[in-house]
């Protein structure tokens, strides 16, 4: 007997299908319709269609094109994260997860490269959502990038060890922050509350691109920016804003410590 679990979401009350928001998600993956098309093996228009019937229930844009290609807005990473997760519940081959941010992204990837580990499935989203993965039982291993995160495991005993620290850059450009959405931002702002700094945060986003030509203030992990080859000013030394990276793990097996000890041997400072 072949029993499976299926999810519907709504979105402001409105069904979209599992196909429609898969395609979203490959677009997001791929960063191209075109290239999202192939994966999924179905015309570039289809792909169109799809997209605009979630627009259509979002009442918002859930794409949008830049330079490199097709990327999300924040609206249609929320759609995606949220659909991520629900499918996660339901899944009934679970393997290996790991969750992280993309501030550790690339870290991750590199690692799983290097120990020649291919059936490890990799969740990509912020702390919130990655310490909820963890705590319902979805996740067996989290990135925290924020430590004050930390404290919402208390209860759950849990295992915890430090892999490494980063420093943040401050750009500033006046008053006025837009809010990325990784990172140890609350870190970050308590350290202009200690400074007795004004400032409002008048935007927050899911994307790097859109932070970087916002023309607003931000704080973002100088390690990013480094595997991405970027250079900012900071108004402060970055090891000012320094933070630790925090491994969360269920159960610490053989493939758990290889994973830790893979990332400290990169030694992240």
């Amino acid at each position: 007997m072949d029993i499976r679990t299926r999810t519907e979401q709504l979105i402001n009350g409105q069904s979209v299908t599992n196909r429609q928001l898969q395609t979203l998600l490959a677009v997001a993956r791929t960063g191209s319709m075109t290239a999202a098309a192939k994966e999924l093996g179905i015309s570039v228009p289809v792909v169109h269609r799809y997209i605009s019937n979630i627009e259509a229930a979002a009442g918002v844009p859930v794409t949008k094109s830049n330079a490199s290609g097709t990327v999300l807005t924040d609206e249609g990473t929320e759609i995606v994260e949220a659909f991520s997760a629900s499918e996660a519940r339901c899944a009934d081959d679970r393997g290996f997860t790991v969750c992280c941010s993309p501030v550790t992204e690339d870290l991750m990837t590199s690692v799983f490269s290097s120990l020649k580990m291919t059936d490890v499935e990799l969740v990509i989203s912020d702390d919130v959502h990655n310490v909820r993965m963890m705590k319902e039982g979805l996740a067996d291993l989290a990135l925290i990038d924020d430590p004050l995160y930390l404290y919402d495991f208390d209860e759950y005993g849990y295992d915890m060890e430090e892999i490494g620290y980063m420093g943040m850059v401050y750009v500033d450009n006046g008053p006025s922050f837009i809010r990325y959405k990784y990172g140890a931002q609350r870190v970050a702002f308590m350290f202009l509350d200690s400074m007795s700094r004004k400032y409002s945060i008048d935007a927050e986003t899911y994307s790097l691109s859109e932070m970087l030509g916002s023309n607003k203030s931000f704080f973002v992990d100088e390690f990013l920016l480094t595997r991405k080859r970027l250079k900012l000013k900071s108004a402060v030394d970055p090891k000012v804003l320094r933070h630790a990276i925090t491994a969360v793990f269920r159960t610490e097996d053989r493939k758990v410590t290889r994973i830790i000890n893979a990332i400290k041997s990169r030694h992240l400072d």
